[in-house]
């Protein structure tokens, strides 16, 4: 089988330090036959072999990655962040699913780099640990091999013709866009996405509290808005789980005043909660951030509970 060319895609609003650790480690992949687009918005003076700087102006992350597209020369587009890079053997790894026609994309999971800060790892945690994130802790740890419908952005290689046919990132939504284009990718060309935990690539995290609750919120609002506007692969019980916990504790602590029962059952259950949210906490590997992850695990729930129901009643989500 011939190898294919792949097209790394990076937008980003200015090279910055985590832009040019992303690139630098994109050069040194495992894998001959590739190009890098760093789509900053203005103009970044490179001379890096195999890195093209397309300026883009004042546009968002979805509409840099569509017009990357038009500049590829890859068969295979490779979508990361700027603030994440790959490790070595991210495209070898990811390029033997591509041997399947009915392989449309590939993802894998993003790790915390080691080197994060404290607050850093403590969001990294969250996101990879089951009370944190359930079922989709996968997508943050590295899980077994599975086909799955849907995938972020940060690490999701898709063949180029597919993304065209698709009309590429619905530019209507961010963040979001990949839910949209993995759902068409499912429902309307019935072709796979697989996870693969080798297909990795680390990416640096909000800081606990308030750019980690700030990204949960937005998160939360469009998996609200999508479960009624696109429920194919957002739709799932799972994503009700904060909400409904929310309106549980409301519930729970007003009716509490008024029936003596209620209080106990009440108690036990909120008892029961935090306990289990301790023992998802403490990890002997990074101790430290034991305390810290507690806390943010309880207000990551509550802040996506609100986010979710107000992403289900908002008629219209603005940019």
């Amino acid at each position: 089988m011939v190898e294919p060319k792949v097209s790394i895609i990076i937008p980003c609003k200015q090279v910055g330090k985590y832009a040019e650790e992303s690139i630098k480690n994109c050069l040194a992949l495992d894998y001959p036959h590739f190009e890098i687009l760093v789509l900053p918005d203005a103009d970044w003076g490179n001379g890096l072999p195999k890195v093209k700087s397309i300026p883009t102006g004042s546009v968002g992350p979805a509409e840099k990655r569509d017009l990357a597209a038009q500049y590829a020369e890859g068969d295979i587009l490779a979508f990361i962040d700027d603030d994440a890079f790959p490790d070595k053997q991210w495209l070898v790894n990811a390029l033997r699913h591509f041997e399947k026609d009915h392989v449309a994309a590939v993802t894998g999971p993003g790790l915390t780099p080691k080197h994060d800060s404290i607050l850093q790892r403590a969001s990294g945690r969250i996101f990879s640990s089951f009370m944190g994130a359930g079922v989709y802790k996968f997508r943050n740890s590295q899980s077994g091999s599975r086909e799955i419908d849907d995938a972020p952005s940060c690490n999701l290689l898709v063949r180029k013709d597919v993304f065209n046919q698709l009309g590429g990132f619905s530019t209507e939504f961010w963040p979001g866009e990949d839910t949209k284009l993995c759902l068409d990718i499912k429902e309307k060309l019935r072709k796979k996405i697989i996870y693969d935990p080798e297909v990795v690539v680390y990416h640096h995290r909000r800081s606990l509290f308030l750019p980690h609750l700030k990204q949960i919120w937005n998160y939360a609002l469009h998996r609200g808005y999508f479960a009624k506007r696109y429920p194919g692969n957002s739709l799932k019980i799972f994503y009700f789980l904060p909400s409904c916990m929310l309106m549980g504790i409301i519930a729970g602590s007003l009716l509490s005043f008024f029936l003596p029962f209620i209080r106990w059952i009440f108690l036990a259950s909120l008892l029961s909660y935090l306990m289990l949210v301790l023992l998802s906490s403490v990890q002997r590997t990074d101790i430290r951030t034991s305390p810290i992850v507690f806390l943010g695990i309880v207000s990551t729930h509550l802040t996506y509970g609100a986010g979710f129901i107000k992403g289900l009643v908002t008629r219209g989500l603005a940019r």
